[in-house]
């Protein structure tokens, strides 16, 4: 078995789509993840492709120049103020560089409107060939698994599937066990990091780890390896923001040891794929 690793952009926050591209190549990941779809969080840098035309161009330079490919764009959130069409820009993007998912997540608690809005984000991205991959996030409004495979199985499309970020997954206290009744075919990609194994009580402490301070793989103490052999073989898109130290190492050697630590994990177990 041959692993393929993404680097995911909120782990390099701070490079643009190009520099990220390239970094990652040197870094020797397979693919990129990226963050076009701006959110307007505080701090958080503006890579809206679709509206820095040069930036686009720059983009797919580094795409084609380096041979990595993108594996996914993020994040088209569900909420009840954004109308799912404003992904539209986003979504031609991710096609014309290749990709190949969108992530989505949902911020509110209207089951109704989250459930409709869900099957018009699939719907929109079917015209682009795209597959829209569904998040639980503990801090948002579809919290763990269940509440997820409940979303899939009402919208029914089959251009939707499951992404498990395992950061969230072990926050949300979800049951490896549980992995077991997933249908094989919504597995697409899956975010890695790790993290301590004391879950936070407060959701300011839950946010600074995730956004701040997610640790390299097997550094911390979540069963990355009964996870991993419950879920068939796709690309791992790495996910391990550290801000002290992406400032000490820079982005690129964050970047590789990101890579390197997942890479020894990997070699030191023997995954048995069910």
């Amino acid at each position: 078995m041959t692993n393929r690793f993404s680097l995911a952009h909120l782990t390099t926050l701070g490079c643009t789509p190009p520099e990220m591209t390239y970094l990652a190549a040197r870094a020797g990941y397979d693919f990129v993840s990226l963050r076009p779809i701006y959110m307007g969080l505080p701090g958080e840098p503006n890579y809206a492709l679709a509206e820095n035309k040069q930036m686009m161009r720059e983009t797919k330079d580094a795409l084609a120049e380096t041979g990595v490919k993108l594996l996914d764009i993020e994040l088209a959130r569900i909420c009840d103020d954004v109308d799912p069409k404003e992904y539209v820009p986003a979504m031609e993007v991710a096609a014309e560089l290749g990709g190949r998912h969108v992530l989505s997540s949902i911020w509110t608690n209207d089951r109704n409107l989250y459930i409709e809005r869900f099957i018009e984000l699939c719907e929109l991205a079917k015209p682009f060939g795209l597959t829209i991959e569904l998040e639980y996030v503990p801090i948002a409004s579809v919290t763990n698994l269940a509440e997820t495979l409940d979303v899939l199985r009402v919208a029914n499309q089959k251009n939707a599937g499951l992404m498990i970020d395992i950061h969230h997954f072990h926050r949300a206290g979800d049951k490896i066990e549980d992995l077991d009744r997933v249908p094989r075919e919504w597995f697409r990609f899956l975010h890695l990091c790790d993290a301590p194994a004391k879950i936070p009580a407060s959701k300011e402490e839950m946010i600074k780890i995730l956004r701040e301070e997610r640790l390299y793989i097997g550094e911390g103490c979540i069963d990355i390896a009964s996870i991993v052999e419950r879920i068939p073989e796709i690309p791992y898109s790495i996910e391990l923001p550290h801000n002290k130290r992406a400032q000490e190492l820079g982005y690129e050697e964050h970047a590789r040891r990101c890579l390197q630590t997942a890479k020894a994990y990997f070699e030191a177990y023997s995954f048995q794929k069910r």
